[in-house]
């Protein structure tokens, strides 16, 4: 393996643990759980497991591997605070979907060589990532699995 293939598969493992961890807190948890807040006034467990799945979702066009498979999940878990959106979904239909996203998000980075990795994403001009060319897919992928990591520490306040 090659020195910027063993990056890579480093980055994608960090990602996979991750969503293994997030699959252990979420798939195992009942609906009465998913309801319960993590602290006081705070996100409910269901709200952040929405509110990931909404970012991960987003990661698809904005890596360049096509199209969001749930732009709905926006309206309740990007724009609106926990318990003020007019719409909700059931936790069979938050899991259905973060399923998908993560499935679909999976066979992407399958496909991915290591030069493909360090290419920009769509945020980020020609001009700019010639400045900066750390603003790539690499890049997104990290900080999305520090995202989840963040979330997941949020979560462990519930634990007694």
């Amino acid at each position: 393996m090659t020195n910027e293939q063993l990056m890579a598969a480093t980055a994608v493992n960090l990602w996979n643990l991750g969503i293994s961890r997030a699959n252990k807190l979420f798939l195992d948890a009942t609906p009465k759980e998913l309801e319960h807040a993590v602290a006081p006034g705070k996100n409910r467990l269901i709200y952040i497991w929405g509110h990931l799945a909404a970012v991960n979702d987003a990661m698809l066009p904005l890596m360049g591997l096509g199209p969001r498979l749930h732009p709905e999940l926006d309206e309740v878990f990007i724009t609106a605070p926990d318990r003020t959106a007019v719409k909700e979904f059931s936790p069979a239909e938050v899991k259905k979907m973060w399923i998908e996203i993560n499935e679909k998000l999976s066979a992407e980075f399958a496909k991915l060589t290591p030069a493909d990795w360090l290419k920009k994403h769509s945020a980020v001009s020609d001009e700019d990532f010639q400045k900066e060319p750390t603003r790539n897919r690499m890049a997104i992928m990290l900080s999305r699995a520090g995202h989840i990591g963040y979330h997941l520490g949020q979560a462990m306040l519930l634990k007694p």
